[in-house]
């Protein structure tokens, strides 16, 4: 199966099973979904949806949080993976935009790269969620999953993974398809014991197709019944 064959198969699959994919986390308005998707580095979605909701009854704009105290943010997320850093973060975060962007969440990966505690999947993230850019956030279901199924090669950074998805994967599917290996990599294949008998995806899959059928086909043998060779 060559690359945009494989491609093929992945993207028409999904399309067809998961015709609709989205983030998991819970927001209003790009205020909020930036605040979460910061959250969410090294952080599952849930515990993150726990505890957005008191962030943004004490904050709701990013002029409120602009003027939060570190003593008076850590409490709220003391329960996130990092909570220091991402207090620090989420605060810068929202100063720059109130002093660089008269208050209104920029909507380009450079712009929103010149915010603390945003990286190039951050930014990603947040375009094309809220505006459907074509910008391709690699996290690490991304980039474990576009590695197993043979949709990247050699992919030896994020950026590099983002790079070999983009050349093949039509722009205006780009939006969703984050979405779509995201999940699949959160709930079917997953990092320890992927779930290949409950994936449509296996006629397509590297990793299914050179590691898995070769470990059945192994098993299988192993239970035959042994026949003695001497008569």
């Amino acid at each position: 199966m060559t690359k945009k064959e494989r491609f093929d198969f992945v993207i028409s699959w999904f399309e067809q099973h998961v015709p609709e994919a989205e983030t998991e986390l819970l927001y209003d308005n790009p205020y909020e979904l930036l605040v979460a998707v910061i959250l969410s580095a090294q952080c599952t979605d849930k515990r993150v949806n726990m505890t957005t909701p008191a962030i943004f009854r004490r904050y709701p704009t990013v002029e409120k949080l602009s003027k939060a105290s570190f003593d008076d943010l850590f409490p709220l997320i003391r329960s996130i993976s990092y909570p220091n850093n991402k207090t620090k973060h989420l605060i810068g975060m929202a100063e720059k935009v109130v002093q660089d962007f008269h208050g209104e969440i920029p909507h380009t990966v450079a712009e929103l790269m010149t915010l603390p505690g945003v990286g190039r999947k951050t930014a990603n993230v947040i375009t094309s969620v809220v505006d459907k850019q074509p910008n391709m956030a690699v996290d690490t279901h991304v980039f474990r999953v576009s590695a197993r199924i043979g949709l990247t090669t050699h992919a030896k950074t994020p950026l590099q993974t983002e790079l070999q998805l983009l050349k093949y994967i039509p722009e205006e599917k780009v939006h969703i398809a984050h979405h779509w290996i995201i999940l699949h990599g959160r709930y079917i294949c997953v990092a320890r014991s992927p779930k290949c008998g409950e994936c449509g995806l296996t006629p397509a899959c590297k990793y299914y197709n050179t590691v898995v059928k070769k470990e059945v086909a192994k098993t299988s043998l192993r239970a035959l019944p042994h026949q003695s060779t001497k008569k």
